[in-house]
């Protein structure tokens, strides 16, 4: 309970791309997921992930899905610290499974779209930096197809510059299958909380192909975060909270 309920540690992850131009290099992306705010995981637990966050002067924070436990109307308060998050280029968002069991995604994309979080929703934006541009996509999460859309990678992926690197928030490690057909870089996700606790530990290594850390797919490179918050009891044992920076480096 003290691990579930303190703060998170902050790793520093460096990725290597292949011919990533060298303005882009030293690059920082923030990722954060897996908040579950909510009862337990209040507005103290947000300010302290902004605080956080804002400490590390990222480039680009990202959210990678299941902020919150609830609707949107019950958690307002919770969300507001949400709005002080800095970075270079801004703050980006991808749906996870929780935002689609209550009032559905479209209720929390509106409600961060006010605290000045863009949700990428099957689409893709350009990071500028230093003269050179990446492209940052984000996919809905694959449970949003028991609500009759979910993550559509030709649209968030086609038609774009293959000669410029491209980074995609994708909730679900599973996603990362799709993510290499469709010659994505690096995939940042979150989900398994990192096993949060014996035995969904080994349950989590058997559905995911990376549990936590860095991994990779062909030629595609994985970054699973093993979030911010909890699901169920407040216990993490061997799987403290984090908050990661990666660096992309050439």
């Amino acid at each position: 309970m003290r691990t579930a309920l303190g703060n998170p540690v902050v790793k520093r992850v460096p990725v290597r791309i292949a011919g990533l131009a060298q303005p882009l290099s030293g690059l920082r992306i923030a990722v954060v997921s897996d908040l579950h705010l909510g009862p337990l995981l209040g507005r103290g637990h947000t300010d302290r992930i902004v605080r956080m966050i804002n400490g590390l002067e990222a480039d680009v924070v990202t959210v990678v899905g299941d902020l919150a436990d609830g609707k949107p109307s019950q958690l307002a308060s919770a969300t507001r610290p949400l709005r002080h998050l800095e970075s270079t280029h801004g703050a980006f968002f991808v749906t996870g499974n929780h935002e689609y069991m209550f009032d559905g995604a479209d209720a929390w994309v509106d409600e961060l779209h006010g605290l000045g979080v863009t949700t990428l929703l099957n689409e893709r934006t350009e990071i500028r930096h230093h003269g050179a541009v990446l492209d940052l996509a984000g996919v809905e999460d694959l449970s949003a197809t028991e609500h009759g859309r979910g993550p559509d990678y030709e649209r968030a992926l086609g038609g774009r510059d293959t000669g410029r690197p491209v980074v995609l928030m994708a909730h679900q490690p599973v996603m990362i299958e799709e993510a290499a057909r469709h010659g994505v870089d690096l995939q940042l996700s979150g989900h398994t909380h990192g096993g949060q606790m014996f035995p969904l530990t080994e349950l989590t290594k058997l559905a995911n192909p990376v549990v936590a850390g860095l991994g990779r797919v062909d030629t595609t490179q994985l970054y699973v975060t093993r979030g911010a918050g909890f699901f169920g009891p407040p216990v993490r044992v061997g799987a403290d909270p984090e908050i990661t920076v990666i660096e992309l480096r050439p």
